[in-house]
């Protein structure tokens, strides 16, 4: 992938059809996330509009087209969590394991850094061992990206006629003062 190509922006609500059909593909054929069903895109669109009000909403793209998106959303929503939040990442399956990612994570944790947040978190499905629906690629990821893992939940999400866990994973990207 030429690096010069890419570019990363802010998502608009008119991004949402092909937002939806990178994360289509997760809902469909994997257990990255533990949704069923693929969402409409009014109301992945609804989705957007409330992140944006208060958090950045990337995504990544070469000559207009789109490859991947990130964004942040609130960790839980009382005030006293307000400088934490849980982070979100979906490739297009053919754009993994290119870089891009790490571009829009290290953006996003850039703007989140700017905006005061000071604790990220990741919640990521995980296999008691790998399968066709769910590896352990999320957790190397966020390794990767400087995460560590905080606590486990066993058994916790069903899907595809089987269970799986889920795992939180944090990294803190300001000083607490």
């Amino acid at each position: 992938m030429n690096p010069e190509n890419i570019k990363i922006r802010t998502a608009t609500l008119d991004d949402a059809a092909a937002l939806l059909d990178i994360y289509d593909y997760y809902v469909q054929k994997t257990a990255i996330t533990f949704e069923y069903d693929t969402p409409s895109v009014e109301e992945f669109r609804g989705r957007i509009r409330k992140v944006l009000e208060k958090f950045p909403y990337l995504v990544i793209e070469q000559e207009n087209n789109i490859l991947g998106y990130a964004y942040a959303s609130p960790f839980h929503e009382r005030a006293a969590y307000q400088w934490c939040v849980e982070m979100s990442i979906y490739l297009d399956k053919g754009a993994r394991r290119s870089g891009l990612g790490r571009m829009l994570y290290e953006e996003l944790e850039k703007e989140l850094k700017a905006q005061g947040i000071l604790n990220l978190y990741a919640c990521i499905g995980v296999p008691e061992k790998e399968d066709e629906h769910l590896t352990f690629g999320s957790v190397h990821f966020h390794e990767k990206m400087g995460y560590h893992l905080n606590g486990t939940f066993t058994k916790c999400g069903y899907k595809f006629g089987r269970w799986y866990n889920m795992v939180w994973m944090e990294k803190i990207i300001g000083e607490h003062k």
